[in-house]
This record gives C-alpha cells, structure tokens and sequence, in this order.
C-alpha cells in the first residue's frame, strides 16, 4: 500500500509542478480564479499533512507569493511521502475544518482525499486555461503512466 501512495502522490507533485509551469509560461493570459484554485490545491495538500501531524495549517483560500509555489509544491510532497513512511494508515486523527467542525478520519482517508482533491481542482484549471487560449495539460494518470 504504501508503494502505490507513494506512486500516487508523485504524480501529484509532478502534475502541480506542471500546472505551476504552464501558469507561469502564460502568466498574462492567468485570471485571479486560476491563481486562487493553484494556491487552494497546494494549500489543501498542507492542510491536510498538517492536519495528520498536528501542526500549524495555511489558510484554506490564502494566496501565497508565486515565485514560492514551488517550493510549497515540493515541501507538501516531501511531508506527504514520510507521512506515508511512517504512518499507520488505519490510525484515526482528530481534526477541525476551516469552519471550526470537527471530524475523525484515518490517514489513508485523508492521504487518498488529498490526493482526488488535487486531481479534481487540477480539472478545474485545465478548464480555465482553455477558457483563456491556452492548451490544458494532460494530467490524467494513466497519462502521466506512459
């Protein structure tokens, strides 16, 4: 299982340091709403390492410097992988949204949820990008596979 994480979420990184690339190439063309779904897929992964290891967590819609994107890109994988190193996955953790709520999950929960929430808001951009004359990327996994 933890092969197969960790396989998941380098396509993760690999595929938000595209996205990062192809928005800075054609930073012009960028509305506000591409920045801020960037910044909420990166923010979201911290959020939720944060949440697994207890510390301190970004704000959920914070816009971060562009030019640190990557290194927060990088930071959240490297923090990802030596949760999944050193995790049980059935272990539950306690945790509050950003609206003050409180839930329980496993790791593997949270793990897998970062891991669909980036793909998902990964769509959300591709869509953005056509929408301002740019070509999407192909980000799907099977592609990133081949």
């Amino acid at each position: 299982m933890k092969e197969k994480l960790i396989d998941l979420f380098e396509y993760t990184y690999h595929s938000n340091k595209e996205m990062i690339k192809i928005i800075s190439e054609n930073i012009s063309k960028i509305d506000d709403k591409t920045i801020g779904l960037i910044n909420h897929t990166l923010n979201a992964q911290q959020i939720w390492n944060s949440r697994i290891v207890g510390e301190k967590t970004f704000e959920v819609w914070q816009i971060n410097s562009f030019e640190n994107l990557e290194e927060i890109n990088h930071e959240n994988f490297l923090r990802s992988i030596q949760i999944i190193e050193n995790s049980d996955f059935e272990q539950k953790v306690e945790y509050q949204n950003s609206k003050g709520n409180k839930f329980e999950n496993s790791i593997f929960e949270m793990l897998f949820h970062t891991i669909n929430h980036s793909t998902y808001h990964r769509g959300q951009i591709n869509s953005l990008l056509k929408q301002n004359g740019i070509e999407p990327l192909l980000t799907d996994y099977i592609f990133y596979k081949r």
